[in-house]
C-alpha cells in the first residue's frame, strides 16, 4: 500500500478506544410518527451527501464529532472507535471504527491542490493485491469509483472481502477500507459509510508532500483519562503508564 506507516510493530502499540453511546440524538432520531427510528436511519435524517467535508467549509449540523486532529469523526451510537498509538513516538498511527464484525479504517493524506490522487492509488492497491495473490476490480458506487477487493489472509488460499473507498478534495485525500460483513453487504455498511461521509478533514496550512498522512492526535478525553490513571497509580506507589509492558489500553465509554 502507498501510505507511510508509523514505526514499531503492532505488539508495541497502545490502543485508545471510545464508543459513541452518548450520541442518542444521532443514533435514535425520531421518525415521522414521533417514535425513535433505528440507528441506521440516521443517515437519512442528516444530510451528509456532500461529505466528507473540508475543515474550512464544515457544515453546521447536529452531528456530534470527536476531534482527532486532522479528522473530526462522527460519533454514532454502537460504533467503537480505536486509535492505535505508536509507542515510540506516542502519536496515533491508525484509526479504525468497528460496527460489530465490520470495520472501517480511515486515513487522510496530503494531496495536490489541482489534481486528485485516488485514480493512481486505486491502481497501486489493485496491483499490490494481485501481486500478493488477491484480486480487485473497480466499481461505480455512491461515493464514486471504488475498489472491490479480496485480500489474502493468514490462511493459505483464503481471501477476505474488502472495499476501498476514496474521495479527492483540493489539498487532501480521504481513504476508507471497509472489511467484514459490510464489505459485501451494503445495508451492513450504511453506518460506516455515514461516518465516512460525515467526517471533516482539517488539512491545515502547512505545506506537505503529496501522500503524506495528515497527523492525528488523541482526543482530550483519552489524554485526561490517561493522566488521571497515571496520577492514581503514582499515588498508590504502583507502576506508571510508561513502565507498563505492553503499552496500556485507554478505554473511555461516552
Amino acid at each position: 500500500m502507498f501510505r507511510r506507516r508509523g514505526k514499531g510493530g503492532s505488539g508495541d502499540d497502545e490502543s485508545a478506544e471510545l464508543t459513541g453511546e452518548d450520541s442518542a440524538e444521532l443514533a435514535e432520531p425520531e421518525g415521522e410518527s414521533g417514535e425513535p427510528a433505528d440507528a441506521g436511519a440516521s443517515a437519512a435524517k442528516i444530510d451528509v451527501q456532500g461529505g466528507p467535508f473540508d475543515g474550512d467549509a464544515a457544515p453546521e449540523d447536529e452531528i456530534p464529532r470527536i476531534d482527532l486532529g486532522a479528522l473530526r469523526v462522527p460519533m454514532v451510537d454502537g460504533l467503537e472507535l480505536r486509535l492505535d498509538v505508536d509507542q515510540q513516538t506516542g502519536e496515533p498511527a491508525q484509526l479504525v471504527l468497528a460496527d460489530g464484525e465490520s470495520m472501517l479504517q480511515l486515513a487522510a493524506f496530503a494531496a495536490p491542490r489541482s489534481a486528485g490522487i485516488w485514480d493512481e492509488v486505486r491502481t497501486e492497491i489493485a496491483d499490490s493485491l494481485k501481486g500478493a495473490g488477491g484480486r480487485a476490480e473497480e466499481l461505480d458506487g455512491e461515493l464514486g469509483t471504488e475498489l472491490v477487493a479480496y485480500i489474502p489472509t493468514d490462511q493459505p488460499g483464503a481471501l477476505a472481502p474488502a472495499r476501498f473507498i476514496g474521495v479527492d478534495r483540493p489539498r487532501w485525500f480521504l481513504r476508507g477500507l471497509i472489511s467484514g460483513p459490510a464489505a459485501i453487504d451494503r445495508d451492513a455498511a450504511a453506518r460506516l459509510e455515514f461516518v465516512f461521509r460525515g467526517t471533516i478533514v482539517v488539512r491545515g496550512k502547512d505545506a506537505m508532500p503529496s501522500r503524506d498522512p495528515l497527523p492525528l492526535k488523541l482526543p482530550p478525553e483519552a489524554v485526561q483519562a490517561a493522566e488521571e490513571a497515571q496520577a492514581a497509580q503514582a499515588a498508590e506507589g504502583g507502576p506508571t503508564l510508561e513502565q507498563l509492558d505492553p503499552g496500556p489500553t485507554i478505554t473511555e465509554t461516552r
